[in-house]
């Protein structure tokens, strides 16, 4: 543990170390007797005794209003573990006075914690009883926020359209198999016969395409299909269909992608899809 990053706190019968301030250490001496509490303390600082040397501390009394020998010996105490004390806080009448005539700073408390707040015990009796007393009177158990009607707006409600995604499978398509997608379809591995692709966008196969394949299924003839093995037993792009007895048989597999040409379906290599492209093909 860091120095100057703890807190020990004096509750009944021990020292609790809880929370650090950034400047130091904080000794709470509040709601006890102060004899006990620094005997206490001394046993403490004993059983570690350079554990926090080095460190400033401010000793905050509460509502207690210590006597110039509790400071005096606290403040031994302190010094004995290698800690200084620099600071007294709390709110008893005439510790301001007894901290500057010590050479001290003084640092006013803030309102006290009440016993549930400081061990984190939820206290719900009150919320209870307000609940009780709003139901005998006839209302809601929680209170509604009311909105006055002259300052409601009408919501607009509006269409949004979706925005086309792709779908991304990683895995062989088995005969029987199907995968429909609004938006592009990417397949990295084969397209068995008796599978099917339904994409309203592009469809990109990374591998053998055997199966069904329909692209621009919502009408867009502008959508391709592609395949490093083109050889499907149906194409589709929108409204136009080619069957495998339109594909020329090639010697091997190559690149290959399927298009809309001249109102049927073309099937050109990939190195040749740019001359197609080129302005005037």
């Amino acid at each position: 543990m860091a120095r100057g990053m703890c807190r020990i706190i004096l509750a009944k019968r021990r020292v609790t170390l809880l929370r650090g301030r950034l400047d130091g250490l904080e000794v709470a001496l509040c709601g006890r007797d102060l004899e006990e509490a620094l005997a206490e303390l001394e046993a403490r600082l004993a059983e570690q005794p350079s554990f926090y040397r080095g460190a400033s501390a401010v000793a905050s009394f509460g509502d207690n209003a210590p006597s110039e020998s509790h400071v005096t010996r606290l403040r031994a105490l302190l010094s004995g573990a290698g800690i200084e004390l620099r600071a007294l806080g709390g709110s008893a009448d005439g510790l301001e006075a007894l901290a500057r005539a010590a050479a001290l700073g003084f640092e006013p408390s803030t309102a006290p914690l009440s016993e549930s707040a400081r061990s984190l015990v939820a206290d719900f009796a009150g919320a209870r009883d307000d609940i009780a007393q709003r139901r005998k009177r006839g209302e809601a158990s929680v209170r509604r926020v009311r909105f006055e009607q002259e300052n409601a707006r009408p919501v607009e409600l509006r269409l949004v359209d979706a925005v086309p995604t792709t779908l991304y499978n990683s895995t062989t398509l088995r005969g029987g198999q199907t995968l429909h997608h609004t938006g592009n379809i990417v397949v990295v591995g084969d397209v068995n016969p008796g599978a099917e692709l339904v994409a309203t966008g592009d469809i990109l196969v990374f591998g053998r395409l055997a199966g069904i394949a329909h692209a621009g299924a919502q009408g867009n003839a502008e959508a391709r299909i592609y395949a490093i093995d083109l050889a499907a037993t149906q194409l589709r792009i929108a409204t136009f269909i080619a069957a495998d007895e339109s594909v020329k048989r090639r010697s091997g597999p190559r690149p290959e992608a399927a298009l809309v040409r001249n109102g049927e379906i073309a099937i050109v290599s990939l190195d040749r899809l740019g001359e197609l492209q080129a302005p005037g093909a």
